[in-house]
Protein backbone atom coordinates (compact mmCIF):
# COMPACT_ATOMS: atom_id res chain seq x y z
CA UNK A 1 0.00 0.00 0.00
CA UNK A 2 1.28 3.34 -1.08
CA UNK A 3 1.81 5.83 1.82
CA UNK A 4 -0.76 8.20 0.20
CA UNK A 5 -3.03 5.69 0.24
CA UNK A 6 -2.17 4.96 3.62
CA UNK A 7 -3.09 8.43 4.62
CA UNK A 8 -5.89 8.67 3.34
CA UNK A 9 -7.11 5.30 4.69
CA UNK A 10 -5.80 6.54 8.59
CA UNK A 11 -7.93 9.69 7.63
CA UNK A 12 -10.55 7.98 7.50
CA UNK A 13 -10.64 5.95 10.44
CA UNK A 14 -9.73 8.85 12.08
CA UNK A 15 -12.61 10.78 10.66
CA UNK A 16 -14.88 7.82 12.06
CA UNK A 17 -13.94 7.57 15.26
CA UNK A 18 -14.01 11.65 15.98
CA UNK A 19 -17.65 11.06 14.50
CA UNK A 20 -18.37 8.60 17.76
CA UNK A 21 -16.82 10.25 19.65
CA UNK A 22 -18.94 13.37 19.56
CA UNK A 23 -22.46 11.04 19.10
CA UNK A 24 -20.58 9.66 23.14
CA UNK A 25 -20.25 13.33 24.14
CA UNK A 26 -23.76 13.53 23.68
CA UNK A 27 -24.89 10.32 25.41
CA UNK A 28 -27.23 10.76 28.53
CA UNK A 29 -26.13 8.07 29.83
CA UNK A 30 -22.37 8.71 29.45
CA UNK A 31 -23.00 12.26 31.08
CA UNK A 32 -24.71 10.54 33.83
CA UNK A 33 -21.56 8.16 34.49
CA UNK A 34 -19.77 10.86 34.24
CA UNK A 35 -21.54 12.92 36.95
CA UNK A 36 -21.46 10.08 39.21
CA UNK A 37 -17.76 9.36 38.77
CA UNK A 38 -17.09 12.84 39.51
CA UNK A 39 -19.32 12.61 42.55
CA UNK A 40 -18.01 9.43 44.01
CA UNK A 41 -14.41 10.33 43.83
CA UNK A 42 -15.08 13.83 45.54
CA UNK A 43 -17.12 12.10 48.13
CA UNK A 44 -13.93 9.52 48.91
CA UNK A 45 -11.54 12.42 48.69
CA UNK A 46 -13.70 14.38 51.55
CA UNK A 47 -13.15 11.12 53.56
CA UNK A 48 -9.94 9.89 52.62
CA UNK A 49 -10.68 6.73 51.48
CA UNK A 50 -9.50 5.16 48.24
CA UNK A 51 -11.73 2.71 45.77
CA UNK A 52 -8.97 -0.13 47.49
CA UNK A 53 -10.80 0.92 50.95
CA UNK A 54 -14.42 0.72 49.53
CA UNK A 55 -14.15 -2.20 48.18
CA UNK A 56 -12.26 -3.82 50.98
CA UNK A 57 -14.73 -2.53 53.29
CA UNK A 58 -17.94 -4.39 51.28
CA UNK A 59 -16.16 -7.58 49.96
CA UNK A 60 -12.72 -8.40 52.23
CA UNK A 61 -12.32 -11.51 50.65
CA UNK A 62 -12.07 -9.81 47.38
CA UNK A 63 -8.05 -9.34 47.48
CA UNK A 64 -7.39 -12.80 48.74
CA UNK A 65 -8.86 -14.24 45.73
CA UNK A 66 -6.82 -15.88 43.43
CA UNK A 67 -7.05 -14.79 39.57
CA UNK A 68 -8.19 -17.78 37.06
CA UNK A 69 -5.03 -17.67 35.62
CA UNK A 70 -2.58 -18.32 38.95
CA UNK A 71 -5.65 -20.77 40.26
CA UNK A 72 -4.36 -23.03 36.92
CA UNK A 73 -0.65 -22.13 37.64
CA UNK A 74 0.89 -25.36 39.02
CA UNK A 75 1.71 -29.22 38.10
CA UNK A 76 -0.41 -30.33 34.96
CA UNK A 77 -1.94 -33.22 34.39
CA UNK A 78 0.76 -35.92 32.26
CA UNK A 79 0.49 -36.76 28.98
CA UNK A 80 -0.79 -40.58 28.26
CA UNK A 81 1.40 -42.13 26.08
CA UNK A 82 0.12 -43.43 22.68
CA UNK A 83 0.89 -46.36 20.51
CA UNK A 84 0.99 -46.53 16.98
CA UNK A 85 1.43 -49.45 14.87
CA UNK A 86 2.22 -49.57 11.73
CA UNK A 87 0.11 -52.37 9.71
CA UNK A 88 2.75 -52.45 6.57
CA UNK A 89 5.83 -52.85 9.21
CA UNK A 90 4.31 -54.38 12.40
CA UNK A 91 6.61 -51.35 13.78
CA UNK A 92 5.60 -50.03 17.31
CA UNK A 93 6.09 -46.68 18.07
CA UNK A 94 5.18 -45.57 21.69
CA UNK A 95 4.80 -41.25 22.20
CA UNK A 96 3.42 -39.06 24.66
CA UNK A 97 3.25 -36.12 21.66
CA UNK A 98 3.41 -35.74 17.88
CA UNK A 99 7.24 -34.99 17.77
CA UNK A 100 8.59 -38.26 17.41
CA UNK A 101 10.57 -39.12 14.53
CA UNK A 102 9.47 -42.42 12.97
CA UNK A 103 5.84 -41.09 13.40
CA UNK A 104 6.87 -38.10 11.37
CA UNK A 105 7.79 -40.13 8.71
CA UNK A 106 4.93 -42.09 8.71
CA UNK A 107 2.85 -38.60 8.54
CA UNK A 108 5.01 -37.51 5.80
CA UNK A 109 4.47 -40.78 3.68
CA UNK A 110 0.69 -42.21 4.49
CA UNK A 111 -0.13 -39.27 5.74
CA UNK A 112 -1.72 -37.45 9.24
CA UNK A 113 -5.36 -38.81 9.12
CA UNK A 114 -3.88 -42.79 8.15
CA UNK A 115 -1.71 -42.78 10.61
CA UNK A 116 -4.13 -41.52 13.88
CA UNK A 117 -6.32 -44.56 12.41
CA UNK A 118 -2.68 -47.34 13.49
CA UNK A 119 -3.58 -45.73 17.01
CA UNK A 120 -3.88 -49.03 19.46
CA UNK A 121 -3.62 -47.11 22.68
Amino acid sequence: MSKLAEFRQLEKHLAEQLQALEALKGDAGLKKEIEFETKLRALLAEYGYSLLNVINLLDPKAGSRVPATEAKSGTRKPREVKVYKNPHTGEVVETKGGNHKTLKEWKAEHGSDTVETWLTR
